[in-house]
């Protein structure tokens, strides 16, 4: 399975740390950000990933190279204008022939990938997201389902008035390619 890792942000709520670096590059503790995807990949047996960059995107390039000394492999796809998390996998398209994982680069979790991956292959699903729940959803994607856990609607930062669920979204999908052509592509 190859794995997309979102790392196109600008971190604008993470100044003056993002100025002169893209959001996945901020350090934590003794790494990057995106070194513990990498690492979390890695650990599941996820060796073969795009990286989709835009702000700064030769700091990543230059960082991390082909992957090979991360023991990995790494293909980037470029976005000249920000195009936002849909659009930004849309845009790798060409990558990606068969199911894929999608993670944001400056994500912090220890969530068992493999558990994820094979829920989406034991439902034989177009889309798997992962949702967690919290007890303040408003700086979240909403996300409400039905009874058997199939998506009915999403809110992007509710107001208190709109939170009908404390079911938010992660940010980590599994997808099947079949899935980006619900996707229009970007026109710039």
């Amino acid at each position: 399975m190859k794995a997309v890792i979102m790392a196109g942000g600008e971190g604008t709520r993470l100044r003056p740390l993002t100025i002169n670096r893209p959001k996945p590059m901020v350090s934590i503790v003794d790494r990057q950000a995106m070194h513990q995807i990498i690492e979390l990949l890695k650990l599941h047996g996820i060796t073969d990933v795009i990286v989709t960059v835009q702000y700064l995107s030769n700091v990543i390039q230059d960082y991390y190279g082909d992957g090979s000394n991360y023991g990995i492999s790494i293909t980037y796809s470029v976005e000249e204008i920000p195009l936002g998390t849909a659009g930004s996998v849309k845009n790798a398209q060409r990558f990606l022939d068969e199911p894929f994982l999608v993670i944001s680069g400056d994500a912090l979790t220890d969530i068992n990938l493999s558990e994820v991956i094979d829920h989406h292959i034991e439902r034989q699903a177009m889309a798997t997201l992962v949702l967690a729940r919290v007890p303040n959803p408003l700086d979240y994607g909403l996300v409400i389902t039905d009874e058997t856990g199939h998506i009915e609607q999403f809110v992007e930062k509710p107001s208190w008035g709109e939170v009908f669920s404390d079911t938010v979204n992660t940010g980590i999908y599994v997808l099947d390619p079949a899935a980006l052509s619900y996707i229009e592509p970007a026109k710039w």
